[in-house]
């Protein structure tokens, strides 16, 4: 089983924003971060897994920890009724952020995926450990 811990920040929403994860595989911590500018706290949550995914072999048992409940809602809840609608939501206003919406359920596709909530800024080390990751990204701007 592979598990991942993922953040995001943003100084200023929209403003400088960095992404962080951890992933736990075959024993190995790896750290991944990046940075963007002009660029929002919920794409740098969303770029965290992308990102992370992409680091991993497919077709494997992953666990992935987010403090973002707009990512693990998103993936595992409103992603089923926005493709159902052609990307719009309730209120029928188009989804923010369709191409990362897009590409993390693309990706999740090639996992078998439990998503996790966990509380942001609390006990979780690994993921107090994603947040320091993702501020000194957004930090590195």
């Amino acid at each position: 089983m592979i598990k991942i811990y993922t953040d995001g920040s943003c100084i200023g929403n929209p403003g400088v924003g960095g992404w962080g994860a951890i992933i736990i595989m075959d024993g190995k911590k790896i750290k991944i971060k990046g940075n963007k500018t002009n660029t929002t706290n919920n794409q740098m949550e969303l770029i965290a897994p992308i990102k992370a995914l992409k680091k991993i072999p497919n077709n494997r048992e992953v666990q992935i920890f987010t403090d973002s409940k707009y990512v693990k809602m998103g993936i595992t809840e409103w992603i089923h009724k926005w493709k159902k609608n052609d990307w719009k939501t309730s209120s029928k206003k188009k989804v923010k952020n369709i191409e990362l919406w897009t590409q993390l359920d693309k990706l999740s596709n090639n996992f078998d995926i439990k998503w996790n909530w966990v509380k942001g800024h609390s006990t979780d080390k690994l993921n107090n450990e994603a947040d320091l990751l993702a501020r000194k990204a957004a930090k590195l701007i």
